[in-house]
């Protein structure tokens, strides 16, 4: 297969610039549903009562479906409301120049995340926070903490904080801005009163 060129952030940008212009609800309930639909039976998906296949025929077959999907489907923009696609030669440039490893942290609280296969002998890292959730700035700090404070939580995910100084964080105003350097500074204080401030986040 041959190789193509790296896309660059502005590639992809231009891609979807130029994307065909779709209707979200066309991609949400007709071009996705119907494409995996044709692709489970097509790949003769069925998982019966397993949630996560372990055989390799279905693990295969799952993996060309959703390599096929991505090149049929492409990614969807909701701000542009347009689609970008790849080629199938571009998707495997880009699955052989990710990353190998990821390392989060430092010092005695260093996260290392290499890929995991079945049965791996290496130990899933593990995540902890509230992930996204909407919590409130005046318990923001202690909420992190009580995640950091478990010895087995190797790494943390934010919230967000839905007010700063008592002002809702609304999504494009300045209170936005401020509320995020405001989640990481009390990231920061949590990790810290937690005793672990060198905790990857």
């Amino acid at each position: 297969m041959a190789a193509t060129r790296f896309l660059t952030i502005t590639d992809v940008y231009e891609r979807f610039v130029k994307g065909k212009k779709v209707p979200e609800a066309d991609w949400d309930y007709k071009i996705i549903p119907e494409t995996s639909t044709a692709l489970k039976e097509k790949y003769k998906l069925n998982f019966g009562d397993k949630f996560v296949p372990e055989d390799n025929e279905t693990k295969n077959n799952l993996f060309q479906a959703g390599l096929e999907m991505l090149c049929t489907c492409g990614f969807y923009c909701q701000d542009l409301g347009r689609v970008m696609k790849f080629t199938e030669e571009e998707i495997w440039e880009g699955i052989k120049r990710a990353p190998k490893k990821i390392i989060l942290g430092e010092g005695r609280d260093v996260a290392r995340f290499y890929p995991r296969h079945g049965n791996a002998p290496i130990k899933p890292v593990i995540q902890g926070g509230p992930t996204g959730s909407p919590i409130s700035e005046d318990v923001f700090v202690q909420i992190m903490q009580s995640y950091a404070q478990e010895g087995i939580v190797d790494d943390l995910v934010n919230g967000v904080m839905t007010t700063v100084e008592g002002k809702p964080a609304k999504s494009k105003t300045p209170y936005e801005v401020r509320a995020t350097m405001q989640e990481l500074r009390a990231t920061k204080e949590a990790r810290i009163r937690a005793q672990r401030p060198g905790l990857g986040v």
